[in-house]
């Protein structure tokens, strides 16, 4: 590790700039692939791919400011992250997270056809460990609170419906989310609520044949993607949005599901 830096700059990590400026930058991350290490000892992140081409900029902003990480995305969850490179705009956007002015769209497959199409979820998420990694528990927005729960809410709506024969012949969707809150695992958790599971998500979906499908084609990937992301730029005050096109990844599963992904 550099002498300078708190985290290795690993070249190799692989990751597409979508927008960059002086004091942000927009990039879209693979599927299957950590964004934050848990000790900063970690090489094969999102974040030493990050520090190997803006690795003076996040040291200065320093882990006070999570060297730039405004948000994260789980590992098998591919799309686009905003990253602060000064300080006064991490601070800023920062600032926008907290007040929820921040817009963030994803695409997800999910298990059977969602009825209504169009609806939401609003049942609070409470972080729990399990086997030393934490994990969402829904608590149904009816229940009695328990300390620690926080509200969540998704919107979603359905783009596409389809079913593979490869899979049992179950019926799958394509589906839209707006997530207004930022939680653990906020998508996978309601929707697996909701008793729709996202493919590949072994986790809160179980053992199912969507999943069994997720893993012959693509091992570690979600049906899961951030293709959407809307900030303020702080300097200008200027509202930009950014579109991230679904990796290989998701587009194989869509295929084997014969689900119609068009343009966002």
């Amino acid at each position: 590790m550099s002498a300078q830096l708190s985290v290795h700059p690993n070249p190799a990590i692989r990751f597409e700039v979508i927008y960059e400026t002086d004091e942000l930058a927009v990039i879209s991350k693979p599927a299957d692939l950590i964004t934050q290490p848990r000790d900063l000892t970690a090489q094969n992140t999102l974040l030493n791919g990050l520090f190997s081409r803006w690795g003076t900029k996040l040291q200065n902003l320093g882990k006070r400011r999570d060297f730039g990480l405004l948000h994260r995305l789980d590992r098998g969850t591919s799309g686009l992250l905003v990253i602060g490179l000064e300080r006064h705009s991490y601070d800023d956007l920062r600032a926008q997270f907290e007040a929820r002015e921040v817009q963030k769209e994803y695409w997800a497959i999910v298990r059977g056809s969602l009825s209504p199409q169009r609806g939401r979820c609003d049942d609070w998420i409470l972080e729990v460990k399990r086997s030393g990694s934490k994990r969402a528990r829904v608590i149904k927005a009816r229940a009695p609170r328990e300390q620690g729960a926080q509200p969540a809410l998704t919107l979603y709506k359905t783009l596409s419906q389809g079913a593979s024969p490869v899979a049992g012949s179950v019926d799958a969707s394509l589906i839209a989310c707006r997530i207004e809150t930022g939680r653990l695992h906020q998508i996978r958790a309601h929707m697996s609520a909701l008793g729709h599971p996202v493919m590949g998500d072994f986790e809160y979906g179980g053992a199912n044949e969507l999943n069994r499908l997720a893993r012959k084609i693509s091992r570690g990937a979600l049906g899961l993607h951030a293709v959407r992301l809307s900030v303020r730029e702080p300097s200008t005050g200027l509202h930009r949005s950014f579109v991230a096109p679904p990796p290989e990844s998701f587009q194989r599963f869509a295929r084997a599901l014969e689900l119609k992904v068009g343009r966002s």
